[in-house]
């Protein structure tokens, strides 16, 4: 059994030791700034750089002019709104969005324009069959507080029969640690996830476009010019660098791939979500809401409050997630303040599962 628990991968995975080595390399052996120089050296790190591009677009069944380096998933939403103003220049847009929604993925579009909600079936699901019309979707491919991958072919079909111009926006953060993502198949116009979700370091993140060159761009600086003529005429980079203005994360981009490779190698950690979900099952005071086939397990205590269990989970070395999962509209849905959020990744045992179960017993009883 691990010394300390940890149970909240959904939030960030821990980093596998091939992460945490090739990033060390580099920084040792090969560190030099993308972009900006002519000496060897720094050609190898523009190769590097292409060479991860090529891996992140094979991930994701992409063309590679259509990866675009972010800092995360909610760096890429805030991007994607203000691509979408830029390209639109003022005209007026109506976003659909869900109860499903991550506040990153949610809220930059409410503080923009007029949204008007999905409906989610009895299931929680987002039930196509009373899809409204919209001029933009954002679908979230998995809810971080559900844990069930939502149908995103069938979804973007229905909508593109209502309104064959909708842009569509997908929010695969935590769907992609479980499901394979293939944008060619899914016909989005936009896609992000951050790479700490499946064991990359923090602060880099992909913001896959739809035919790039089509869109505006969102910020400015170097990196992305291709000539100054005088300042009515600039002329940008093709994608995917006129997206990339300034230095890029070039060590995270780095552990990138390696991360990509481990998570490739994954099948999932199907037996312990199973044996706690039934072990969590009989426990009286506990009260689960999502489904036996989750690839979490979130619940609610009648007797204690959240954040409460949570630290006394804290205070046995388990670490769990606790509060509203920065998802507050499912939890309005589920008429509940917050919940506790059990999800785990390739580094939990079953003894882990167990001594976390025996601890839940004792404190909640």
């Amino acid at each position: 059994m691990n010394k300390f628990v940890y149970m909240d991968a959904g939030a960030s995975w821990l980093k596998p030791l091939s992460v945490i080595e090739s990033e060390a390399d580099f920084l040792r052996n090969s560190y030099a700034n993308a972009g900006r120089g002519i000496c060897a050296r720094a050609g190898r790190v523009d190769s590097l750089i292409d060479e991860v591009r090529g891996a992140v677009a094979n991930f994701i069944n992409a063309d590679k002019e259509s990866v675009i380096w972010t800092s995360g998933t909610t760096d890429a939403f805030n991007r994607i709104v203000n691509i979408l103003k830029n390209t639109f220049d003022g005209k007026n847009l109506t976003v659909a969005v869900s109860d499903l929604d991550h506040h990153s993925a949610r809220l930059p579009f409410e503080m923009w324009v007029k949204t008007v909600v999905m409906p989610l079936d009895d299931n929680f699901n987002i039930d196509v069959n009373s899809i409204p019309f919209a001029d933009v979707y954002v679908i979230t491919a998995m809810s971080n507080v559900m844990g069930i991958a939502q149908d995103v072919v069938q979804i973007i079909k229905t909508i593109r029969a209502k309104n064959s111009k909708a842009i569509t926006v997908v929010d695969a953060a935590q769907f992609v640690a479980h499901n394979k993502i293939d944008v060619k198949k899914f016909d989005c116009d936009f896609l992000c996830f951050s790479g700490h979700k499946i064991g990359a370091d923090t602060g880099i993140g992909v913001m896959y476009i739809k035919n790039p060159d089509d869109w505006a761009v969102d910020k400015f600086g170097g990196g992305m010019v291709n000539r100054i003529i005088d300042s009515d005429n600039i002329i940008l980079n093709k994608a995917p660098e006129k997206f990339e203005a300034g230095t890029l994360p070039i060590t995270q981009i780095i552990g990138l791939k390696t991360a990509i490779e481990y998570v490739s190698n994954w099948n999932g950690s199907h037996d312990i979500i199973n044996y706690m979900y039934d072990e969590l099952s009989k426990i009286e005071h506990i009260k689960i809401f999502t489904s036996p086939d989750s690839c979490m397990i979130s619940f609610y205590l009648d007797n204690m409050h959240v954040i409460d269990f949570g630290a006394m989970l804290g205070a046995h070395d388990i670490c769990v997630r606790v509060g509203n999962m920065c998802a507050s509209w499912i939890h309005k849905k589920l008429n509940i303040d917050g919940s506790v959020r059990i999800s785990v990744g390739p580094w939990n045992t079953m003894d882990d599962a167990k001594y976390v179960i025996d601890v839940i017993k004792n404190l909640v009883k």
